[in-house]
C-alpha cells in the first residue's frame, strides 16, 4: 500500500500512558539493525532509607506505560525494579533504629552495610526485601535487579571498560557543573577501598583501558590499582545511571522534577559511552502536609502500609494516576477524595462495552490491566459510609452493615466484597481522624425553622418509604422555602450542624441509609442541643 493511501493511525486514547506509550514506541523505532528484543522499561530505587508512596508510585506508573505499549503495539516489554544498593550509606536515616551502629558503618555500599533492624544480611537486603514485598502486594509483573550482583557479577564489566575509553570526555561533561574542589579531584569512576570497604571518591592517577584498572593514592599516600570489573568500582550516580541505560539498553525510564539536570547529564554520557538514552516522563514530586517533598529517609509524608489501613490499593493508584506532571499534596486527606474517584471510575468503566474506544482511557481500565471485574466496584462511596459512621458513631463494621442491609436487603460482604473492603476501612479512617475534629454548630433562627420544617415532612414519610431521589428534592424545596441563596448554604446548615462538619453527601441518599426515623431524631436531637455547644471528635470529610 502506498504512503499516499495508507489510512491514518486510530486516534490514541485520551490518557497520559498512551501518549508516553507513543513515545516509547518511537524510542524502540529507532533501534539499528535485527535488535527485537522487548521493550525495556526501568524504575529506580535507592535502598538507603524504607521504600515510600513515592517508589510505588513510580512503578505504579511505568507499569501503566508498559500496559499501554502492549496495547498500542502488540510488541512484548520487560519491567526491571533497580536497586541502587552498591551506593554508598551517606547518612542515617531518621526513621530506622540502631543508629549508632549504622553511623560505623558510614561510606560503605549500601549491600554491605549490617541490616539495623536484624533481620537480613545488610541494610540493603532488608529494604530490598520491603520494596518487592510491596510490590508484590500489588500484583506488578517486574523483575528485580540488585546493583551489587550486576556489579560483582559482571553484567556491566563491559560497559565499565568502555566508561575508561572515554574517561576524560565524561569528565568534561560533569566537571562543569561541581565547585572548584570537586571538580579538581572528579572521576566518573568510585573504586572500594580493599581494606576498609568504603567507596572511594578521589582522584584517579592513571586510567589502563585496556587493562581495565585505575591507579589512585589514599590519604595515607598508600598507592593502588583498583579493577573496575568484578565489583572492585563502581559509578558516580549520574555516570552509573548513563552506564545502566547503555549497559542494558534501557528503552523507558521515569524520574522526578528534581531530577531534570541529572537526566540531561546522564544522557550526553550515554551517548558519549555509544548508548541512546531512554524515553521518559517527568513527574511532580509528592508533598507532605507542610508543602515539603516527601523523602525516605525522613520518612514524611504517607508511607504505603499506612495508606493501606486506610483505604484499598486501587485508591491509592487512582491517586497516583491523576496528573503525574502536578506537584500534589500527599498526605491523609486526600485518601476519601481518591477512593470515590476510582469508584466513579469503576463505574463509568461498567457502563461502556468491551469494544468501546473510551474505555482504555478510563482510569480504572489501567489500575486493574484491562480487566475490571464485577466486584472492582461498590454501590455506595467511601466518602458516604465514612458519614454513616460519624453519624452513627459506628466503631464496628457490623453497626454500618444493620444500616446497609436496610438500605440494600441484597447487600453482604459475600455479594459486595469491595463495599465489606470500604466498610472496614472506613471504621478505622472515622476513629482516627473524623471522630477526634468533629464539632458541631448551632443553628440560627432561619436554619432552626428550615430544620424543624424537614423533620415535620420527613414524619409524614416515616411509614411510606421514599428513594433517595425523592428525598434529595425534598431537601430541595425545603431550602428555597426558607430562602436559602444560594442552596449550598442550606446543605452548609445540614452538614454542619446535623454531622459536624463542613463537607457532606447527597442528603437524600444519606437520609435512605441512615433512615427516616433516625434522621428525624438526629434533626430533634440538633435542635434540642445546649447553645454553648458540644465538641465530640473528627474530621472534615
Amino acid at each position: 500500500m502506498s504512503e499516499q493511501n495508507r489510512p491514518d493511525p486510530a486516534p490514541l486514547p485520551k490518557a497520559w500512558p498512551f501518549e508516553e506509550a507513543a513515545r516509547l514506541a518511537a524510542h524502540v523505532e529507532k533501534r539499528t539493525g535485527a535488535d527485537d528484543r522487548p521493550a525495556l522499561l526501568e524504575t529506580g530505587y535507592g535502598p538507603s532509607g524504607l521504600p515510600h508512596i513515592g517508589t510505588f508510585g513510580e512503578v505504579a506508573r511505568t507499569s501503566w506505560v508498559r500496559h499501554a505499549y502492549t496495547r498500542l503495539t502488540g510488541r512484548p516489554t520487560r519491567l526491571l525494579a533497580f536497586s541502587d544498593d552498591m551506593d554508598a550509606l551517606r547518612k542515617v536515616p531518621d526513621n530506622v533504629p540502631n543508629g549508632d551502629m549504622l553511623r560505623q558503618h558510614l561510606g560503605k555500599p549500601l549491600s554491605r552495610v549490617p541490616d539495623p533492624f536484624g533481620t537480613h544480611d545488610s541494610f540493603a537486603a532488608h529494604n530490598n526485601a520491603r520494596l518487592r514485598s510491596f510490590l508484590d502486594g500489588f500484583g506488578f509483573d517486574y523483575e528485580f535487579a540488585s546493583s551489587t550482583d550486576y556489579y560483582t557479577g559482571g553484567r556491566f564489566d563491559a560497559a565499565l571498560r568502555r566508561v575508561l575509553e572515554v574517561h576524560d570526555e565524561i569528565v568534561s561533561v560533569i566537571a562543569p557543573t561541581l565547585g572548584p574542589d570537586r571538580r579538581a579531584t572528579y572521576s566518573p569512576v568510585l573504586p572500594i577501598h580493599p581494606r576498609t570497604g568504603l567507596v572511594m571518591q578521589v582522584r584517579m592517577d592513571a586510567i589502563d583501558a585496556d587493562a581495565g584498572t585505575v591507579r589512585w593514592t589514599d590519604e595515607d599516600g598508600t598507592v593502588f590499582e583498583t579493577p573496575v570489573t568484578g565489583g572492585g568500582a563502581k559509578m558516580q550516580w549520574k555516570a552509573d545511571w548513563a552506564m545502566r541505560w547503555f549497559a542494558l539498553g534501557v528503552d523507558y525510564e521515569m524520574s522526578g522534577k528534581d531530577l531534570i539536570d541529572s537526566v540531561k547529564l546522564s544522557g550526553k554520557i550515554c551517548r558519549i559511552l555509544g548508548g541512546d538514552p531512554p524515553a521518559g516522563l517527568t513527574y511532580e514530586l509528592f508533598l507532605d502536609e507542610n508543602g515539603q517533598k516527601i523523602s525516605k529517609s525522613k520518612g514524611n509524608g504517607i508511607s504505603v502500609e499506612e495508606w493501606l489501613r486506610y483505604a484499598p490499593p486501587e485508591s491509592l493508584s487512582q491517586y497516583m494516576f491523576n496528573a503525574p506532571q502536578r506537584a500534589k499534596r500527599l498526605f491523609f486527606d486526600v485518601i476519601p477524595k481518591a477512593a470515590d474517584e476510582y469508584l466513579a471510575n469503576v463505574g463509568r468503566a461498567a457502563a461502556m462495552s468491551d469494544d468501546d474506544p473510551a474505555l482504555p482511557a478510563n482510569p480504572a481500565w489501567f489500575i486493574h490491566a484491562g480487566r475490571i471485574g464485577p466486584d472492582a466496584g461498590s454501590p455506595l462511596t467511601f466518602g458516604m459510609l465514612l458519614n454513616l459512621a460519624s453519624v452513627a458513631n459506628a466503631e464496628t463494621p457490623d453497626v454500618l452493615w444493620r444500616f446497609i442491609r436496610r438500605y440494600d436487603s441484597a447487600a453482604s460482604p459475600a455479594a459486595c466484597p469491595m463495599l465489606a473492603r470500604l466498610v472496614d476501612h472506613a471504621i478505622v479512617y472515622y476513629a482516627d481522624f473524623v471522630r477526634p475534629a468533629k464539632t458541631y454548630r448551632q443553628p440560627d433562627a432561619r436554619e432552626r425553622a428550615a430544620l424543624a420544617d424537614l423533620a415535620d415532612n420527613l414524619r409524614g414519610l416515616a411509614d411510606n418509604p421514599a428513594e433517595p431521589d425523592t428525598l434529595q428534592n425534598l431537601v430541595f424545596e425545603i431550602g428555597k422555602r426558607h430562602g436559602f441563596e444560594p442552596l449550598r448554604d442550606w446543605f452548609g446548615c445540614l452538614y454542619e450542624v446535623l454531622l459536624g462538619q463542613k463537607e457532606g453527601p447527597r442528603f437524600g441518599i444519606f437520609i435512605g441509609l441512615y433512615g427516616v426515623s433516625e434522621t428525624i431524631e438526629l434533626i430533634e436531637a440538633a435542635l434540642a442541643r445546649p447553645s454553648i455547644g458540644a465538641s465530640t471528635g473528627a474530621g472534615v470529610v
